[in-house]
């Protein structure tokens, strides 16, 4: 990620945001006007999306330049059709499709699936757990403060089931716990490392094989916390990354088939319902791209109650 920052100070002092950010940056007046546009700057550690907000004296100013290596002024793919998976006057559960950010990333406003929600709802919609960019699958939602804060409960205190589907390396055994840590890797940042010999916080998962080949596996996963990166982590930790993987060594092929993305998908999510309490269960259909390592396997995907 590429950023500038410079703090108000002088004759900047009492200038518009995007003037400013084009003074001090050496910018176009328009291109400047389109980052604060975009969501690409912050006044005071804050997303400023008026141009014209004059700073004040001592104001810190971000503007993020690159994302991914991509500018955040680089014209967005359209957003993809928003799969409802249930709803009602409380909930709305989606599928998250792959390549979709969960929330807006800090370099621009729009195409997350908080965005897609809201616009399906005319309204904010309140996030309770993220996937990463490219896991797929069922992702909730409260529809009112209360519902929210019910359902962030269910995930914080444990009682919500997850079951993710993944294809990976292989040699993974029939079946098992991992119990390690998780820490981020100060070698290479941006990766978690699932050792104990690092202070990690506490990360379980258990798994089931579905299948073992020479090639690759198919495998149930179903992590009993959630930690960010888990399920890459331990996989990779059990020397079988998730293919398409590549931050994490996952091959971009196995057994003739492409893997074009990391093949994780969140397939079930089980919860109290926030408002009577009563199961929930959202399952998410596989996608083509990992449904293509299920029919090469020649296994059935799980289905109904988790665990």
């Amino acid at each position: 990620m590429k950023r500038r920052t410079f703090r108000a100070e002088g004759a900047v002092v009492g200038r518009g945001v995007a003037d400013a950010v084009a003074s001090e940056l050496g910018l176009p007046a328009a291109e400047a006007r389109r980052l604060v546009d975009v969501g690409a700057v912050y006044v005071g550690g804050r997303r400023s999306r008026d141009a014209k907000a004059r700073l004040t004296a001592g104001q810190a100013v971000l503007v993020v330049l690159e994302e991914g290596g991509a500018s955040p002024l680089a014209e967005a793919p359209p957003p993809p059709a928003l799969r409802v998976l249930y709803e009602d006057s409380d909930v709305i559960a989606v599928d998250k499709p792959a390549g979709v950010t969960a929330q807006p990333t800090e370099g621009r406003v729009g195409g997350s699936l908080v965005d897609l929600v809201g616009t399906h709802l005319g309204r904010e919609a309140g996030l309770v757990h993220r996937l990463d960019r490219e896991t797929s699958g069922v992702t909730v939602f409260g529809k009112t403060a209360a519902a929210t804060s019910a359902l962030a409960a269910e995930f914080r205190e444990g009682r919500a089931r997850k079951r993710y589907l993944a294809a990976t390396g292989p040699g993974l055994p029939p079946s098992g716990t991992v119990d390690l840590p998780l820490s981020k890797d100060p070698s290479r940042p941006g990766r978690w490392r699932a050792t104990r010999a690092a202070n990690g916080v506490p990360a379980l998962t258990d798994f089931r094989t579905l299948y073992e080949g020479p090639e690759f596996c198919v495998v149930e996963l179903l992590p009993q916390t959630g930690r960010t990166h888990q399920l890459r982590a331990h996989l990779t930790a059990l020397g079988a990354p998730i293919l398409g993987d590549s931050r994490y060594g996952g091959a971009a092929k196995a057994g003739g088939v492409e893997a074009s993305r990391c093949l994780l998908h969140a397939q079930a999510l089980e919860l109290g319902h926030p408002r009577t309490g009563k199961a929930l269960r959202v399952e998410a259909s596989v996608p083509e791209d990992l449904m293509r390592f299920f029919t090469t396997a020649g296994v059935a995907v799980p289905q109904g109650p988790i665990g």
